[in-house]
């Protein structure tokens, strides 16, 4: 029951927040989750209005696609597609990161290797990558080789660029501590720079990973339509626009669980002072 209140000589109740309002207030405060799942179905019901009007013959509903992903993967398109499109992408990604970290903290340690190297990737960076792939294609065909190089070009400036800017940054008071202590250099990027720079480093390696995933897929789209970019080639051209709207929605969905996991990893394992509880 709300408290009375003296206001001016008059006694006044003061207004309760109503009950329903109070538990769906720490329901989603507790639950953000919550929040995300509202936004997904808002925007899948914009989606399907926009596809009922609609908006353009090739725009389907999102049951449409919904039920086209569904069929995908049960027939195990998806399954064949991806053993395809994964393969240059793991290899991409594994090369880009031991050479993109080892790369990033040579920069940051040695003035040297950062005038030699930082404007080669800052170039790099912001290429325009999809007029540069064919070019990959002219040179080295359109096997293997030039899928992994795409991706590549695309992960390696990020995570490099990343690593770069992480050890720049450390704590200078970390650094003078060691010094204080006697550290040698080893220890002193092994003990101090390394762990403080870690989590934009890893940062850099998921941007490095999402970066891969473009390359992968414009290498097979602009290479040669092998993997999921078959798939979206070929229901483009008959005309099959829900199965290739659900490929470039699965495309979005193994990105973002794949990233997911990353961070997943990176909580649970390297950084394990930041996990939620």
């Amino acid at each position: 029951m709300a408290a009375p209140l003296e206001v001016n000589g008059a006694v006044r109740v003061a207004p309760e927040a109503g009950p329903a309002r109070r538990p769906l207030r720490g329901l989603l405060g507790a639950h953000p989750s919550l929040w995300r799942l509202a936004s997904l179905g808002l925007f899948f019901l914009v989606w399907e209005i926009a596809g009922r009007i609609p908006i353009s013959f090739a725009f389907p509903t999102f049951l449409e696609t919904a039920r086209a992903f569904l069929r995908l993967t049960l027939d195990g398109s998806f399954v064949t597609a991806y053993a395809s499109t994964l393969q240059p992408l793991v290899i991409g990604i594994g090369i880009s990161a031991v050479l993109g970290v080892g790369l990033g903290v040579a920069m940051g340690l040695s003035r040297t290797a950062e005038w030699l190297a930082a404007p080669v990737f800052i170039v790099l960076q912001a290429a325009p990558m999809a007029a540069l792939i064919p070019l990959i294609t002219f040179v080295y065909g359109i096997g293997l080789l030039s899928k992994t190089l795409a991706v590549i070009m695309l992960a390696l400036p990020v995570i490099v660029l990343n690593g770069y800017k992480a050890v720049r940054n450390v704590n200078p008071s970390l650094v003078d501590m060691c010094r204080s202590f006697q550290g040698s250099a080893w220890q002193r990027i092994v003990k101090i720079i390394i762990p403080d720079a870690s989590p934009v480093i890893f940062a850099g390696l998921r941007l490095g990973l999402a970066a891969g995933f473009i390359g992968v897929i414009l290498a097979e789209l602009l290479i040669t339509p092998t993997g999921i970019g078959d798939l979206i080639t070929y229901h483009r051209s008959v005309a099959d626009y829900p199965e290739m709207y659900a490929a470039v929605v699965s495309i979005i969905v193994v990105s973002t669980l794949t990233l997911a996991a990353l961070e997943a990893f990176e909580l649970r394992v390297l950084r394990p002072e930041k996990r939620r509880g």
